[in-house]
C-alpha cells in the first residue's frame, strides 16, 4: 500500500494481490478471517500484500482495502474506529440499539465485516445517504462526499467495464453502482446482505441475510446479487 491514494483504495483500486474466493480454503479473504478466529492482527495480515497492478487502474473487491480504510482512521485521528463513528454516525443519527463490532486479538476492530447492528439502524444508515448526508436538518456527512462516494468517476469503475462479470455493476468509495436510470447504489456484504438505495423512488431497503450457499463457486447461483437487485427493483415498482 506504499504510495496507493486513499481514493484508489476506497474505490477498491489499490492494486494489492489479492484473492476473494470464499470457496477456496487457501484464499486470502479465508486466511484474514481466521486471524479472528486463532488470533494475529489484521493490520499486519494487510501489510504483507503485494502489489499486482498499478493503483487507481482495475477495480478488483479486496476486503483488506477497506480494513486498511480503519486503519487510516485510527492513525489520522488517533482514536478508535468505534469511537469515532459513535461520535459522527451513531450518536447524530439517533440509532436504536447499540451494535458492536469484531476485533482481533490487538483490539483493531474487523473494518471489512465486522459490524453488527439492526435492519432499522443499516436502514438510517442508507437513509443518511439518500438525504445526501443531511439529518434532522443538520449536515452530517459532506453533500459531496455523498455524490462523490456513489459516483464511478473514471472508466475502470463504471458497469460498462465489468460488462462479461457474473456481477457487472460499477463501484464508487464502498459502493456499488449498478447500471440504471434511477440513480440506484447499494452496500453489499457477505451473505447476501444489502442496504439499497434508490433516491429517484425515495426507497430505501436492508436486506439481513445467511446464505449457506453464498459464494460457493463464482457463479451468480451462488452469489445471488444480480437476482436481488431485481427484488428490490420489483418492490419498488410496486409502491
Amino acid at each position: 500500500y506504499d504510495g496507493v491514494r486513499i481514493k484508489d483504495i476506497l474505490q477498491m483500486s489499490s492494486g494489492a494481490a489479492w484473492n476473494e474466493d470464499y470457496s477456496d480454503p487457501d484464499s486470502d479473504i479465508n486466511k484474514f478471517g481466521e486471524i479472528l478466529a486463532l488470533g494475529g492482527s489484521l493490520n499486519e495480515f494487510a501489510a504483507t500484500l503485494k502489489r499486482e497492478r498499478e493503483p487507481g487502474t482495475y477495480n478488483h473487491y479486496n476486503s483488506t482495502d477497506t480494513q486498511v480504510l480503519g486503519l487510516l482512521l485510527t492513525r489520522a485521528t488517533g482514536r478508535t474506529v468505534t469511537d469515532y463513528m459513535t461520535e459522527k454516525l451513531w450518536t447524530p443519527l439517533g440509532m436504536e440499539s447499540d451494535a458492536y463490532w469484531l476485533i482481533d486479538s490487538e483490539n483493531m476492530e474487523m473494518v471489512f465485516g465486522g459490524l453488527n447492528a439492526t435492519a432499522r439502524d443499516y436502514a438510517k444508515l442508507g437513509e443518511l445517504y439518500r438525504l445526501g448526508g443531511k439529518w434532522n436538518g443538520e449536515q452530517i456527512v459532506p453533500a459531496d462526499w455523498v455524490s462523490a462516494s456513489v459516483t464511478p468517476d473514471a472508466p475502470h469503475l463504471t458497469p460498462e467495464a465489468k460488462a462479461d462479470d457474473p456481477f457487472p455493476v460499477g463501484y464508487g468509495y464502498q459502493w456499488w453502482v449498478p447500471a440504471s436510470t434511477e440513480g440506484e447504489y447499494s452496500a453489499i456484504g457477505v451473505y447476501n446482505q444489502f442496504i439499497y438505495v434508490n433516491p429517484t423512488r425515495n426507497l430505501v431497503i436492508v436486506k439481513l441475510s445467511a446464505n449457506s450457499d453464498y459464494a460457493t463457486s463464482l457463479d451468480e447461483s451462488a452469489y445471488r446479487e444480480m437476482e436481488t437487485f431485481e427484488m428490490f427493483r420489483a418492490i419498488a415498482d410496486q409502491l
